[in-house]
């Protein structure tokens, strides 16, 4: 019954991994390499575990 309140965590991962690589995009724009290649890195993260999830 209450299933319906739940939050999907597939959505909420995704939701995550856009905003980083937003942010990833913008650290380039700003020259900041090591920052986008760390928020990069962690996007991939996101996007293994959304990948687990899936399965």
């Amino acid at each position: 019954m209450f299933s319906m309140f739940k939050s999907d965590p597939i959505k909420k991962l995704t939701k995550q991994r856009l905003a980083k690589l937003q942010e990833a995009m913008l650290a380039q724009r700003n020259g900041d390499i090591k920052g986008y290649s760390q928020l990069t890195y962690e996007a991939e993260e996101l996007y293994k575990k959304i990948q687990e999830l899936q399965k």
